[in-house]
């Protein structure tokens, strides 16, 4: 699709500096470890993530919205076979695409090997717009390859493809923020979308709090299918945000990529 990549990074570029400006300006939590540490490491993380996808883009020349278009110019994939409404489909495609993210997400947590990867996203002891970022390159190329597998499945529009892209980016930038919304509009958004209050909570230490909440965008597979919790025990305030390295560990490049592959 025509301008896909610009449209991508203003979206994303434009979302960051204000969330950032936001959270400098009137932090939802003080931050406990080193901003400029933290930044370089998630940042360091997230070059590494678009340097892994444009190699994997060697491979697989068609990423998401360029699967999406050459799934629709084959005749591939259900929506191609049954020609929905294109209202409708676009809208299915939304909340499928989403509810996979949703599904991929609670996966990551259950099965071991994948928790591995995932717990570098997890291990960040503090939690602003940066956090958003923070992945492991082997965990960023698994998920656009299921990803792509599940696009020629659906054969969905590229619009819709691209709409979902920029949804679930900028959720994800929104929800990971230090952010303070008042309490009543923090019950209003998180009927729909996931909230800053709603997915910290996702980051606590505690394992009963951080394997809950696992939406991205949509906070209504939680609520529909018990994974939800309203509120952290100890109060957003008081909770410990990572995993057991309460050190400066996790602020490291080079630890972070190597946390997947550590004994524990």
């Amino acid at each position: 699709m025509q301008h896909e990549l610009l449209i991508r990074l203003s979206v994303f570029f434009g979302l960051f500096i204000l969330l950032a400006g936001i959270e400098t300006l009137a932090p939802r939590r003080p931050l406990n470890w080193s901003k400029s540490r933290r930044w370089m490491t998630n940042w360091g993380l997230s070059a590494l993530n678009t340097l892994t996808l444009r190699a994997l883009a060697i491979a697989l020349p068609l990423l998401a919205v360029g699967a999406a278009s050459d799934a629709q110019s084959n005749g591939w994939g259900l929506f191609n076979i049954l020609h929905l409404p294109v209202a409708i489909e676009f809208i299915l495609a939304i909340l499928i695409l989403d509810f996979a993210i949703w599904l991929q997400h609670l996966i990551t947590h259950k099965v071991p090997l994948l928790w591995r990867l995932h717990r570098v996203h997890h291990a960040d002891p503090d939690f602003d717009v940066t956090t958003a970022i923070r992945f492991h390159p082997v965990e960023i190329a698994l998920s656009m390859g299921l990803k792509i597998s599940l696009i020629y499945l659906l054969g969905p529009a590229a619009l819709a493809v691209l709409v979902f892209e920029i949804l679930l980016n900028g959720t994800a930038l929104f929800n990971h923020a230090n952010i303070h919304l008042p309490a009543k509009l923090d019950r209003l958004i998180r009927l729909v979308l996931v909230t800053p209050d709603m997915h910290r909570v996702h980051h606590s230490v505690l394992r009963d709090e951080h394997d809950s909440n696992y939406g991205f965008a949509l906070s209504i597979w939680d609520r529909a299918l018990g994974t939800y919790i309203a509120q952290p025990r100890a109060g957003h305030n008081e909770m410990t945000i990572g995993l057991e390295w309460q050190d400066t560990r996790p602020t490291k490049l080079s630890w972070s990529l190597r946390l997947p592959f550590r004994a524990k």
